[in-house]
């Protein structure tokens, strides 16, 4: 079983992203179950809200799964897992305060040297617990051996016992810690694979240690995927701007990886993705590169689907909307481009008159088959020549003095000129 655990703080960014496309590429491709878990332990309605943003985009993105859970429905098992640890002597009470564990780092960091735990609340007597009313986080004692691993895109994987230290599984609230929730929740869903980003391979070791604590044996196979450097774009927000989910999912595959084409389809990347592949070095997010995988997917898309996408409809928008990414590479910027070219124009005043005169010509006008024919029957009924034609004629067709020749542009608005002539 593959899982995706989405952070409830801040927008999915492209690295989140493609933590929960690779899980899903992989679970379709073993014909496994894949899910997603929510971490919600924190009950603020703007997380809520962030929550459902997060769904919203895996939905967008045609990532589908089978199960969709919520941390939080899990809080009693937290609890019993701990006090189990907390029996069996594999956890302890912790009653140093804040401000006494700061003294300690302070300490450490002038000698220069990490700071570890010191064991300080690890052999408390059970009377002088009972007599103690600070309030206490729960610690795991640190492991005695040092624990290996194998990574499917890191390779072999070794970390010292004193690297873990007795770390904390239960806050002073009572609620678990981040890897105390994770390494419950994957051992009761039964989680098999976990594909992840590389800043959570620090995670994995005390993960799999609460597990072997708990006498869990099962093997989870581990990919931690390479930061993408510049990796924080918002999905939303390239959404926004006119990137197509196609587009980003392309982009994300093929960063950093080896794969037989450059431009492709969802639907072709389970029957050739590899995640042994992927490069074990960071790689960049280049936005120049997604721009132009961008318009390839624009392309590819029917005339009617592409101007459905920005608004409209028929398959003449589409070519129209095809034409501009020549200038224009996502759907916002040709959407806005269009949405000017049918909304009422203004010149400045020199050209005033002549933009009105032209736009009660065209109006009336009949439909040419080429703009030179169309240009000279304006030049006769108006009598309008150089720039006193062509410069507001631009801004009628294009709302834009500058940019795109008209013969050109011509073929692809010729039947929509009537609305153009507002």
């Amino acid at each position: 079983m593959f899982r995706f655990a989405p952070s409830s703080v801040g927008d999915m960014h492209i690295e989140d992203l493609r933590t929960a496309l690779f899980n899903f590429i992989c679970a379709k491709q073993q014909n496994d179950r894949f899910i997603v878990r929510i971490e919600n332990l924190d009950k603020k309605d703007a997380v809520e809200q962030k929550n459902k943003d997060t769904l919203e985009i895996l939905n967008i993105f045609g990532i589908t799964y089978g199960s969709l859970y919520y941390q939080r429905s899990n809080f009693k098992y937290h609890l019993q897992f701990a006090s189990t640890l907390l029996d069996q002597k594999k956890a302890f009470m912790c009653f140093c305060t804040d401000k006494e564990l700061k003294v300690k780092r302070k300490v450490a960091e002038v000698a220069k040297e990490p700071y570890r735990y010191d064991g300080t609340c690890e052999n408390i007597g059970s009377e002088e617990i009972l007599n103690n009313r600070k309030p206490f986080v729960i610690r795991i004692k640190k492991p005695k051996q040092d624990l290996k691993f194998r990574d499917v895109i890191k390779g072999e994987l070794s970390f010292k016992s004193d690297e873990i230290d007795s770390f904390v599984i239960m806050s002073v609230d009572k609620y678990p810690t981040h890897n105390f929730a994770c390494a419950i929740d994957d051992m009761l869903q039964g989680v098999t694979h976990v594909i992840s980003s590389e800043k959570c391979l620090l995670d994995m070791p005390k993960q799999e240690y609460i597990r072997k604590s708990l006498g869990y044996n099962e093997t989870i196979t581990y990919a931690h995927l390479p930061m993408i450097l510049n990796g924080k774009s918002s999905v939303k927000k390239l959404l926004n701007q006119g990137f197509l989910p196609e587009a980003i999912i392309n982009y994300l595959v093929l960063l950093g990886n080896t794969i037989p084409k450059e431009i492709f389809m969802m639907d072709e990347v389970f029957d050739w993705f590899d995640i042994n592949l992927i490069s074990k070095l960071p790689t960049r997010f280049d936005m120049d590169k997604l721009r132009y995988i961008n318009v390839q997917h624009i392309k590819l898309l029917s005339d009617v689907e592409l101007a459905k996408r920005i608004g409209y409809s028929g398959n003449g928008i589409g070519k129209l909307a095809k034409f501009y990414t020549e200038e224009s590479s996502t759907t916002y910027e040709i959407k806005q481009i269009i949405d000017a070219m049918f909304t009422a124009k203004i010149s400045s005043k020199k050209f005033t008159k002549n933009l009105e005169i032209l736009k009660e010509i065209v109006r009336n006008a009949p439909i040419f088959d080429e703009f030179k024919e169309f240009k000279e029957y304006l030049t006769t009924k108006s009598g309008f020549e150089g720039e006193f034609l062509n410069i507001p004629l631009k801004i009628l067709l294009t709302s834009n003095e500058n940019g795109t020749e008209l013969v050109r542009l011509y073929p692809f608005i010729k039947n929509y000129l009537k609305e153009i002539a507002k």
